[in-house]
């Protein structure tokens, strides 16, 4: 399954150096690809590095195909963590930590970035270097360019690539990876490349398709540069009351842990974080399934990805990576299928509410309005939508 393309490909960027309020998109290939081409010179690089760079390039519809067709997003967690977390991948993950300790004790000491962690993004975007993608990147990335629902996103990128290139660590021809430009064994974009690659094999080079130390190192080192709190907690499975306010959990809420550990909230294993520290509770499924403690570096795993099932289950699985047990899945209450999901999300819009788009996807903008609705109903405000609440619409 080539999934890994489907979950980076709304990594957090950084502007260009350049503004692209003139850019373009879409019109002929050939007029966009000289396009970029005047723009790198005039952005300062070599016109005969660019021709080269540029030179073999070519449109590929197989990549727009694959940006429309991210359906696998529509299952909830349960369902998406059962099926991205196996025993392979916990098995594997535990060799690979006792295979590179040295190197994750570097990370260890150098970003504060714990071992689990950077296992969970490398099993889950490239099952630890395997899976890594077939796409010639530098196609995937201007024809993301040329296509215009986000080339804002894109653009950058291939600039990033050229760069790379300029420095021999992009090969135009051969260079490849996901279907949305990232490369390497944790999937990072040429921009994220030249602004967090870390050379960890000491060979002076960042190759982050063949070298573990160096993916590892700058998978780190990005998540250091996304805001990661050294060596804090980032989520933990907690039994909570039935009588818990749930108009007060979600990611929009926060409390101390003290808090909520007097109005009932006890860890299912160990102890909470320390008492002072925010904390969300998270409910994936709602009020009836498994329960989570989100801690302030929850929120960096949205910088690596932003959905919201593939963030919880990353953050799952590096606890399950670190010695945690298996959730409890209890007893949630029957969601919604993904039309029925579209229809929820038109009748929230009709309502005022900001979903994001009819996607048929429960993302955190679905869930915080979901909440608002529950609470104006006198539902159960878990952010959990049901077959009640549909009707309720």
């Amino acid at each position: 399954m080539h999934f890994p393309a489907a979950i980076a490909v709304c990594l957090a960027l950084g502007a260009p150096s350049v503004t692209l309020a003139n850019a373009t998109c879409g019109g002929s290939f050939a007029g966009f690809v000289a396009g970029l081409k005047g723009e790198a010179v005039a952005r300062g690089h070599d016109r005969g590095a660019v021709d080269r760079f540029f030179a073999g390039v070519r449109q590929d519809p197989e990549v727009i195909r694959r940006d429309r067709a991210q359906g696998f997003f529509l299952r909830d967690f349960i369902d998406f963590s059962r099926r991205l977390i196996s025993q392979y991948r916990l098995d594997k993950g535990q060799q690979n930590a006792a295979r590179h300790a040295a190197v994750f004790d570097e990370i260890d000491r150098r970003f504060g970035v714990s071992r689990g962690v950077l296992l969970a993004f490398w099993a889950l975007e490239t099952d630890y270097g395997a899976v890594q993608g077939d796409f010639n990147t530098l196609n995937a990335l201007v024809t993301l360019s040329h296509d215009c629902r986000r080339p804002e996103l894109f653009r950058p990128q291939v600039f990033a690539a050229l760069t790379l290139f300029e420095r021999g660590d992009f090969d135009p021809a051969r260079m490849t990876g996901a279907w949305a430009g990232e490369i390497g064994q944790v999937q990072m974009l040429p921009e994220d490349i030249l602004e967090n690659g870390v050379d960890g094999d000491g060979d002076g080079h960042v190759r982050l398709k063949t070298s573990a130390p160096d993916a590892l190192m700058s998978g780190a080192n990005m998540l250091r540069d996304l805001g990661w709190r050294p060596s804090e907690p980032w989520m933990q499975e907690v039994v909570i009351p039935d009588g818990l306010p749930w108009p007060e959990t979600g990611l929009d809420h926060r409390k101390a842990v003290a808090d909520w550990a007097a109005l009932g909230v006890q860890a299912r294993e160990g102890s909470l974080g320390p008492g002072g520290m925010p904390a969300s509770v998270l409910l994936p499924v709602g009020r009836n399934g498994p329960a989570f403690l989100v801690y302030p570096n929850f929120r960096v795993f949205f910088e690596w990805n932003r959905s919201l099932v593939y963030v919880t289950t990353a953050a799952y699985l590096a606890t399950r990576l670190e010695g945690a047990p298996p959730y409890d899945p209890r007893r949630p209450d029957p969601g919604l299928s993904g039309a029925e999901m579209k229809r929820l999300q038109q009748r929230l819009v009709a309502r005022g509410h900001d979903v994001g788009g009819i996607d048929g996807i429960l993302g955190a903008k679905t869930r915080a309005a979901v909440q608002k609705e529950q609470l104006r109903l006198g539902l159960p405000a878990d952010s959990w939508p049901t077959p009640e609440l549909l009707n309720r619409l």
